[in-house]
């Protein structure tokens, strides 16, 4: 089964939690603190893995939680990191944020691993906390903590050449021809439900080719499937625009050029604006020569005459795509500008009056730190106060005009301010 779009949700690791502990020993009766920093939590990665081409696994899975940091522990030992998560997927899969729509990955490149979420960082034990004045530091700091994100993961499919048209055109017979690919051929329209790729071998050179599911009018607009059968010719170099110039299905064959450009430019100006070349398929069906002359007329180009049923003018039209693909520019992964998933902890703060001598903190920052201790411990607490001074905070509440026995109110801590 063929799946080349899936949402999941990703987490990565929490951070593992500080620890409070004293040297313990005997004959010393005072041993310092020898609390041991938490763990970090594990990391979540996409790598590309060139045996795949669906992401039929995905739908079977959709959340993928990395392991959290274990604690810190005595004798400064360090907790250990959790297990990190590697998710693996097509070549040519991109990965976008599924709030904003924004681009996080391109996974192009075979065995290229990219981070998408870091684990939160360990918290330090009671040991980082000593100070020449503060000897025994009775707290410990708590692990970061991660959130869920969810993605969407869409298939591009990598190849060098896209073959559009209409249904029942004869794609897939000609792909057959061309390559080693064994795509199902029917006389129906919509056979081809999912993207088949060859390889074309010509002389030195090998260019992958695949096998755009059959297009109709609407298709930039969804219809007929039209965005998901799209989206498989955004990376190619190359289109090949093949026309049953017979008129076989009833239809014009300039028409039905007329039409297909007119989706590929609705859908994209970029994929519109590709080399192109047209391709008039069935001529041995030709009882005269007005289609022919007519999408000539229509499309103002160079037309190439097959026929993939008797294999006639195969030679020419290989030999003609690898000679456009040896003037174009190697193929990449696409250009965008990376959307990070990491929070951004800002270092702002807001000080709000909610009644009189009431005063409250909040802000990101705030919030960043009171993650990291336990405020209602009255040493990790104390330590927390110093760390708003440091970061101007009480020196922002005086402007405000704060007094000797006002409150202050963090989250769900409420303190009584002393000068």
């Amino acid at each position: 089964m063929f799946l080349d779009k899936a949402v999941i949700i990703c987490k990565a690791g929490n951070g593992g939690d500080g620890a409070v502990s004293f040297h313990r020993q005997k004959y010393v009766p005072k041993g310092g603190p020898d609390g041991g920093d938490g763990g970090n939590g594990g990391n979540v990665y996409i790598e590309a893995d060139a045996s795949m081409n669906t992401l039929i696994n995905f739908s079977y899975t959709k959340r993928f939680i990395a392991g959290d940091g274990e604690k810190g522990d005595k004798n400064n030992k360090y907790g250990k990191s959790g297990k990190d998560i590697i998710l693996k997927v097509p070549r040519g899969t991109i990965v976008r944020d599924y709030e904003s729509g924004a681009i996080v990955a391109d996974v192009y490149n075979e065995g290229e691993r990219i981070l998408l979420l870091k684990g939160g960082k360990g918290g330090r034990g009671n040991a980082k906390f000593a100070t020449p004045t503060r000897r025994s530091p009775g707290f410990s700091e708590l692990g970061e903590k991660t959130k869920e994100r969810k993605l969407v993961l869409e298939l591009k499919t990598i190849a060098d050449v896209g073959l559009v048209g209409y249904p029942n055109v004869g794609k897939s017979t000609l792909l057959s021809v061309i390559s080693a690919a064994r795509p199902k051929i029917d006389n129906y329209p919509f056979t081809t439900l999912t993207p088949n790729l060859g390889v074309v071998r010509y002389h030195d050179d090998s260019f992958v080719v695949a096998d755009i599911p059959g297009l109709i009018d609407g298709a930039a607009e969804g219809v007929g499937l039209g965005h998901e059968f799209l989206r498989h010719i955004e990376r190619v170099r190359l289109i090949v625009h093949v026309v049953d110039v017979s008129g076989s299905e009833g239809r014009s064959p300039a028409e039905d050029y007329t039409a297909i450009r007119k989706e590929l430019k609705k859908y994209s100006e970029k994929l519109a604006g590709l080399p192109e070349i047209v391709v008039a398929n069935k001529c041995d069906l030709l009882a005269d020569n007005e289609n022919l002359k007519s999408l000539r007329n229509k499309c103002r180009k160079k037309v190439v005459e097959i026929s993939a049923a008797t294999t006639q003018g195969i030679d020419a039209l290989i030999a003609l795509m690898a000679e456009k693909l040896r003037e174009l520019p190697p193929p990449g992964p696409i250009e965008f500008e990376p959307f990070s998933l990491e929070e951004k902890v800002a270092e702002e703060f807001i000080i709000t009056e909610e009644g009189e001598g009431v005063f409250r903190v909040s802000g990101s920052m705030i919030e960043n730190l009171a993650r990291k201790v336990v405020l209602s411990d009255p040493e990790s607490f104390r330590w927390f106060q110093k760390v708003l001074r440091d970061k101007g905070v009480i020196a922002a509440l005086k402007e405000k005009g704060i007094k000797d026995g006002d409150t202050v109110r963090i989250q769900d801590i409420e303190f009584e301010y002393t000068a």
